[in-house]
């Protein structure tokens, strides 16, 4: 995570740390929302939430997913089962803020088991 990520993080939401990780990804705008009316079944989209937060995220991942191995593997995993390359994007944009907001209300460190 580098320095503009985490100071937008910081100075535009200041809930991080204090919700839920469905709430925490629904106000980021990552979390899919279901487009269902009567017997309409539609796609589950992203849509809504900070926009500002969002596009800093995406860039990050971008840059994260060839060095992270957390995140490669994820991104990687997702394409093999058959996931089009930028719902996995969003998919580890969303994993990303859960991970620092569980970071943040836990108070510890993030450290990656061997493995």
């Amino acid at each position: 995570m580098g320095q503009v990520l985490s100071y937008t993080l910081l100075s535009e939401m200041p809930e991080l740390g204090k919700l839920n990780r469905k709430e925490i990804a629904a106000l980021v705008g990552v979390a899919p929302m279901n487009r269902e009316n009567g017997s309409y079944k539609g796609k589950r989209r992203i849509r809504g939430g900070l926009h500002r937060i969002r596009t800093v995220m995406f860039m990050a991942m971008m840059s994260a997913i060839p060095c992270n191995r957390v995140f490669k593997r994820y991104y990687q995993r997702l394409k093999a089962a058959g996931k089009m390359p930028q719902v996995a994007l969003i998919a580890c944009m969303r994993k990303l803020i859960v991970i620092l907001n569980t970071i943040l209300k836990s108070e510890e460190l993030w450290c990656v088991k061997n493995g």
